[in-house]
């Protein structure tokens, strides 16, 4: 694809947390390798799904791609601009381009705050509005926007439900009009009767102003529904990525074959007639990933060569379509 089809670009990103010990005198005992050298690129109006398990590095990669963790290494390109390098007046026009809908809806919101606060927060910071009447009138029509009454304006967090504190998140990621939405895990804590709204609300959004999605999440039958690629991650790097209906057909890594496996089917006879990849043992921890490829402690077909060589990351595919990204020596 072209660069000027691509809006995100992000290459050998690392974000690895220092662990010290001591009161005084710290010292440096280790590194979480949260994020260890993960590339991939979005296209102009496409969804990219990240999957994985928990404590995988999901929602870190997600933070360290808008900045909100200072990346260790790697760089991030958001409409061409370096994020990671840029500074002042620069790094303001990168953020206004690129916002995130948190996984908390009652964590993320200022429980201090009116909603007409939060919602015009980054108008006021990136002086997009002349004065507070302008502004106003813009939180009304974004309120209206993600399915809430203005009459809202004047309300604090706790006098809303789970799904409208979503709902204003949305609209507070939008009030930028951004370029790119990066959607951490957006209904994980939403009741079930909810979260298809919330899904329904962030499709019909995107076809309206054209955004762009990074959509992270562990829920499977979700991914499938809302995303165009998926990309699959085990223990601060990515596996496979691949088009959303030929990963989901043809998951070539194990780690993808056994997620998959764990979806369930609404059919009992096929969910009892299909293969189970059932893992072995616990995902190992971050502080000291194992040599080799991440995965081979708990893969059904790992190798000797396995332990000791990281797997190239290679495209598996036939050649006739699309990409399939695998890092596997077997599959």
């Amino acid at each position: 694809m072209s660069d000027t089809e691509i809006l995100v670009k992000v290459q050998n990103l690392t974000k690895h947390f220092p662990v010290t010990r001591g009161l005084v005198l710290e010292r440096q005992v280790g590194l979480v390798r949260a994020v260890d050298g993960i590339s991939f690129e979005i296209q102009r109006g496409e969804t990219l799904g990240l999957v994985g398990e928990s404590g995988c590095g999901k929602t870190t990669a997600g933070r360290t791609l808008l900045g909100l963790y200072p990346a260790t290494s790697g760089d991030v390109f958001i409409d061409g601009q370096d994020m990671n390098h840029a500074r002042g007046a620069e790094l303001m026009s990168i953020r206004r381009k690129a916002q995130i809908i948190f996984q908390d809806p009652y964590a993320s919101l200022n429980p201090r705050w009116t909603v007409n606060s939060i919602i015009a927060e980054p108008l006021r910071v990136h002086r997009l509005l002349a004065n507070e009447k302008e502004r106003t009138a813009r939180v009304k029509e974004l309120l209206q926007l993600v399915g809430l009454s203005p009459s809202h304006l004047n309300r604090f967090p706790h006098e809303f439900s789970g799904g409208q504190r979503q709902r204003i998140g949305v609209a507070r990621a939008l009030a930028s009009d951004p370029l790119f939405v990066v959607c951490d895990e957006p209904i994980s804590a939403l009741d079930v009767s909810i979260q298809a709204q919330v899904v329904n609300l962030l499709e019909d959004l995107q076809d309206r102003f054209g955004l762009t999605y990074l959509f992270i999440a562990h829920d499977l039958s979700m991914v499938r529904h809302i995303c165009d690629r998926v990309a699959v991650m085990y223990l601060g790097v990515i596996v496979e990525m691949a088009d959303r209906d030929e990963l989901y057909e043809n998951p070539l890594h194990p780690y993808s074959q056994a997620l998959l496996s764990a979806v369930p089917i609404p059919d009992p006879r096929k969910d009892r007639a299909r293969k189970r990849t059932v893992l072995k043992g616990e995902i190992p921890s971050p502080l000291n990933p194992p040599a080799g490829c991440r995965f081979h402690p708990r893969c059904p077909i790992a190798t000797e060569r396995c332990s000791s060589e990281v797997p190239e990351w290679r495209d598996a595919g036939n050649g006739q379509g699309a990409a399939h990204w695998l890092a596997c020596h077997n599959a």
